[in-house]
This record gives structure tokens, C-alpha cells and sequence, in this order.
């Protein structure tokens, strides 16, 4: 009967938790796929991958990212959004785990200038050692390995683990603002004013600097990109199902089908209660969003993408218009997602984005799903406007 019980109210929080947690909107919209332009349409082609940190040598999703990059490139730039380096970035030369971290970098680093487009690498927790001590020594570690082996075709931005905005404009079509949001959230020494290499070191400079770095891309489509999401319908976002209250343990490792009823919930209820800065529930993180929304808001990007949630989410924003979040960058590792009211694509699946920006002003956004056999498939593709 006890046993009965306790499972009885571990479904009930589930339950609970779920409903909380659940889209708000009702019916899924549909979308119809666009067409396909010609290679010879496409003026510029941005890739955004993200949270690529632990792949194999052989990995489908950094092969078929590497086969869309060389379609064209020239006129191709690859994003790759953070938690480039699992489980804890770049350590020092004396770690035993030095050398399968450079492995895992590398793989990323080489996927881009194999085929001979460009790669900028955005910083993400994992990158600053799992937001340990050693976070800001980690995070420029992994910039000077990605200069000294990326042949001047790949690079981290920000640099010095600064916040950013870094601007690159990619010829007179996009300009790429870059922002290191772990900056923001991290809890040990990073750089701040007055004693910093940083442009901008407070709070209200990042901001400012955002704002006119939105502001004067002289016709551009702006694309701002960073690590952590503005709204997700993932776990970060506090999204979790059934399985994450019985069995919690999996969040450790995969393999541990321990039921713990009603204990288990105390872990998803607690990361939905702000535990964690890593998640949107958090106080801190919050104030980030904030901060970087009303840097936006004056002149709305086209798009902000994220990495960090294992997911693939497109959704209609409004301090940009497009919230994108591209968090599989390598086969296998994903994580459960909802549907947001304003979600117009979700899957837990290994994947990419691509924007391709057309000779007649168009961009046109498209979802890549990558099978374990490194098949690959358009799951979701629309006009950004």
C-alpha cells in the first residue's frame, strides 16, 4: 500500500509539474515548406551549430555540416554557439584530460576549414570549465588553440573572455554580433572594469555597445549569436516530463533507471525554481535576458540564436524576430522539448540551422535533422521576415 502511494504522488507532481510546463497556445502551427533556391541564389550562407563539444572522429553531424560548408565556401561562415569543449573546457597542459579535450575541439575546428569557409566559435559554460575557478584561464585557453590551428580561418569571439558584442559583417549582407553570455553569469574571477582588456566590462556598457552595434548595420540582416537562449521550451526553460521525476538519476548517467518516487521530483522542481544560473527560472539569468532584450529592442535583429538546450526550437520573438535555438551539434545528444505559444518548430533530434541570404533581400531559415548514418533531411525551412 506505501509503495502504491508514493507512486500515486510521484505521478500526481509529474502530472503537475508537466501541465506548469506545458505550451500555452493549443494547436501546433503548421508550416509548408519554402523551396529550395539555387546555389547560384544564395548570396551568403551562415551554419549555427551548437553545444558540438564531445564528438566522435567520425561524427554524421560535423561531416554533414562540413558538406554544407563547402558547398560554397567563400561565401559560407559556420557559428559554432558554445559548449565547444565538453565536459569542462580547455584544461592546462599538465591535465590528463588535455589531450581528448584538443581532440574534440579540433574535430570542430577541422569539420570548417576542411572545407575552406570560416569558423567563429562562441564561448559557453562548459567552456569556462563548467563555471568552476578556472573558468576565465579555460575559456582563453580554448581561443588560443583555435587560433593556432584554425589557418586564419577560424576564431573565438569575444576574445580575452570578454562579454562582447564582437562585430563581423559578412560582406554587405549580415553582420554577426557575438556575445559571451557565460560572462554574464559566472560566479568566479572574469574580467571587469577597471582592471580588463574589455571594450565594455559592466553591465551597462555590454548593453549600450549591443544596442548600437544593432543599430548601425547599415541595411544588414543582423544575426546576434551567444550561448545561453532568451526563451527555450526545453529543460533549461523548465520544461520536464514523466521520466525526469521517476527517474532523475538519468540526468548523471544515462544508464541509471533507479526509481526514486517522489524524491525525484525535488531535482526538477528545484532546477524550475531558479537553482541554477544556467537555467531562464534563475534571478541572475533573468536580469542577463533583460539586459540583452532592451539592447535589441530598439533595432530587432532578424535573429538571436542560442545553443545550450539539446534541442532544435524555432521561435517568433520580439526583441528579435526569430529566437533560434541550435544546441545538437553532435549525433546523439539531445534532450526532451516543448512547445512555447510562440513555437514554430521543435525536436529533440541532432542537427543544424542554416540561413542563406538571397541575391533579392530574402532569408530563408532551414531546420537539418542528421541521422546516425549521416543522412540527413530539411525538417522544418520558412522565410524569416
Amino acid at each position: 500500500m506505501t509503495r502504491r502511494l508514493l507512486l500515486g504522488a510521484t505521478l500526481a507532481v509529474a502530472v503537475a509539474a508537466m501541465s506548469v510546463g506545458s505550451c500555452a497556445g493549443g494547436a501546433r502551427p503548421v508550416s509548408a515548406p519554402v523551396p529550395t533556391p539555387a546555389r547560384s541564389d544564395v548570396v551568403w550562407t551562415i551554419l549555427l551549430a551548437g553545444d558540438a563539444g564531445a564528438p566522435t572522429d567520425d561524427d554524421p553531424v560535423l561531416g554533414t555540416l562540413s558538406a554544407a560548408a563547402a558547398e560554397a565556401p567563400d561565401r559560407t561562415t559556420v557559428v559554432f554557439l558554445g559548449d565547444n569543449i565538453y565536459p569542462a573546457g580547455l584544461p592546462d597542459s599538465a591535465s590528463p584530460d588535455r589531450a581528448e579535450a584538443e581532440r574534440r575541439l579540433l574535430r570542430q575546428v577541422e569539420a570548417v576549414t576542411r572545407a575552406g569557409a570560416r569558423a567563429v566559435f562562441v564561448p559557453g559554460n562548459h567552456d569556462w570549465a563548467h563555471h568552476a575557478p578556472d573558468g576565465w584561464a579555460s575559456v582563453r585557453r580554448a581561443e588560443g588553440f583555435i587560433a593556432a590551428h584554425g589557418g586564419g580561418l577560424a576564431e573565438q569571439l569575444p576574445g580575452d573572455g570578454c562579454p562582447g558584442p564582437a562585430v563581423r559583417d559578412l560582406g554587405t549582407i549580415f553582420r554577426l554580433v557575438l556575445l559571451d553570455t557565460q560572462w554574464w553569469l559566472h560566479e568566479h574571477e572574469r574580467p571587469l572594469h577597471p582592471a580588463s582588456p574589455c571594450p565594455a566590462d559592466r553591465e551597462d556598457e555590454v548593453e549600450t555597445a549591443l544596442a548600437e552595434a544593432v543599430r548601425t548595420a547599415d541595411r544588414r540582416h543582423v544575426v546576434v549569436a551567444a550561448h545561453h537562449p532568451l526563451r527555450s521550451g526545453g529543460q533549461h526553460g523548465g520544461r520536464w516530463n514523466l521520466g525526469h521525476h521517476l527517474f532523475p538519476l538519468r540526468e548523471v548517467k544515462s544508464w541509471l533507471w533507479v526509481p526514486l518516487p517522489v524524491l525525484g521530483s525535488l531535482y526538477p522542481f528545484a532546477r524550475s525554481n531558479g537553482i541554477t544560473r544556467q537555467d531562464v527560472s534563475n534571478r541572475r539569468n533573468r536580469e542577463m535576458r533583460e539586459a540583452i532584450e532592451r539592447g535589441m529592442l530598439a533595432a530587432p535583429p532578424l535573429v538571436y540564436a542560442a545553443g545550450h538546450e539539446h534541442t532544435l526550437q524555432v521561435i517568433e520573438g520580439e526583441s528579435a524576430r526569430w529566437l533560434l535555438v541550435s544546441g545538437t551539434g553532435y549525433y546523439g545528444h539531445t534532450t526532451p522539448v516543448g512547445w512555447l505559444d510562440r513555437t514554430r518548430f521543435a525536436a529533440a533530434a541532432s542537427g543544424f540551422m542554416r540561413l542563406d541570404a538571397l541575391a533579392d533581400g530574402r532569408v530563408r531559415l532551414g531546420v537539418m535533422v542528421v541521422a546516425g548514418d549521416g543522412s540527413a533531411r530539411e525538417a522544418w525551412s520558412g522565410w524569416l521576415r
